[in-house]
């Protein structure tokens, strides 16, 4: 396991990245995430504006891979590749997670 995290760490600094950084801003952002998706549902029940909660839920899902667009240095455009499909994943499922509490909540009612 060590090997493993050692050679993350090489790989990541040859890039510009900083392993820790960009996992800080991955684990810390969950929180954020969770709530701005809470808040957006909330006022789609509401009928309120939306911008603001969508704004602050998709900064927050990506806020580790702009810090990695940003700093990162030479990175191979495979990298690049897989941040859409994990953004183009993440949104999809982000969208069915949004239906699902819309619509439990409209079952309830």
């Amino acid at each position: 396991m060590q090997e493993f995290i050692e050679n993350i760490y090489h790989i990541a600094i040859r890039y510009n990245v900083n392993p820790v950084v960009f996992a800080g801003i991955y684990i810390g952002a969950i929180p954020f995430f969770t709530g701005s998706v809470a808040w957006l549902v909330r006022n789609i029940r509401k009928s309120k504006s939306i911008f603001l909660p969508v704004i602050c839920t998709g900064l927050t899902f990506l806020s580790a891979y702009i810090y990695l667009i940003i700093v990162g240095r030479g990175v191979p455009f495979w990298v690049y590749l897989l941040i859409s499909i994990l953004v183009l994943y993440g949104a999809i499922m982000t969208y069915r997670k949004i239906r699902k509490d819309l619509d439990k909540k409209d079952d309830d009612i």
